[in-house]
């Protein structure tokens, strides 16, 4: 054999190993990674059972409340309706009295004023 043909071998033989080796890291890292991957998948399962257990009752005592407060909320409406007819009702009455009132004042003035004018 003479030397360039040995060379060849050498440097292929080299190659050879060289990428060996690299595969073998890449796949230590690759390893690596899923090993955590999944680690990390096993911790977001854990906090999203944790997220549905401590928020499940957050929410449902939100929920209460937010009805509290509209039934609250329903109630004043209701009463602000009765107390706006009541108010109505005072105001309309007491227009038409004092519209009595008025006109029988004026009526009586005039009255007067023709008794003490003598027309």
């Amino acid at each position: 054999m003479d030397f360039s043909q040995v060379a060849l071998n050498n440097g292929l033989t080299f190659l050879a190993w060289a990428s060996g080796i690299v595969i073998i890291i890449v796949a230590g890292f690759l390893l690596k990674l899923i090993i955590d991957l999944s680690a990390l998948i096993k911790n977001l399962n854990q906090t999203s059972i944790m997220f549905n257990t401590e928020l499940k009752p957050t929410i449902d005592e939100l929920h209460e409340t937010l009805q509290s407060v509209n039934s609250i909320i329903k109630n004043t409406d209701n009463n602000m309706v009765s107390i706006k007819d009541a108010v109505e009702n005072t105001f309309g009455k007491t227009k038409a009295i004092t519209g009595t009132l008025f006109s029988g004042l004026i009526k009586g003035f005039g009255t007067m004023w023709r008794l003490f004018t003598g027309k």
